[in-house]
């Protein structure tokens, strides 16, 4: 596995992995309408606890312009992005392990949406790598 987890997983890594324009594709297949959507996607990298073999990343959700992200049901997402096709995550997962050298994860899971700011939502990714 990689040495230094940090310096892997750069904002362009992390935009690759998440492209900024899948919350358009997102929001199309989902209203028919790319304008509609409330909210912009992208992958923040939190952390890596070697003890407990555990990546962790969030989902970004951020308000767009004269949207309301918090008038939007963002906590019924977890369920819907882990089985989302266009979104794909246990496609991305591979990748980011792929991205350590490691050949296959222990096993992942989205967690519970956290407000940490009005317009600002987010969804844990962990990752358990083997």
């Amino acid at each position: 596995m990689h040495s230094n987890i940090n310096d892997i997983f750069t904002k362009e890594v992390l935009a690759g992995l998440l492209p900024p324009q899948l919350a358009d594709e997102f929001f199309a297949a989902l209203y028919g309408d790319a304008d509609e959507g409330a909210y912009d996607i992208s992958l923040a990298f939190k952390n890596y606890d070697a003890g407990r073999k555990k990546l962790s990343f969030e989902l970004q959700l951020h308000e767009r312009p004269g949207k309301c992200l918090a008038c939007n049901l963002t906590y019924g997402l977890p369920q819907v992005f882990s089985r989302h096709p266009l979104l794909n995550m246990q496609g991305m997962v591979a990748k980011i392990v792929a991205l350590l050298g490691v050949n296959n994860p222990f096993g992942w899971e989205l967690g519970h949406t956290q407000t940490p700011a009005a317009n600002m939502h987010t969804i844990p990714l962990t990752i358990w790598l083997g």
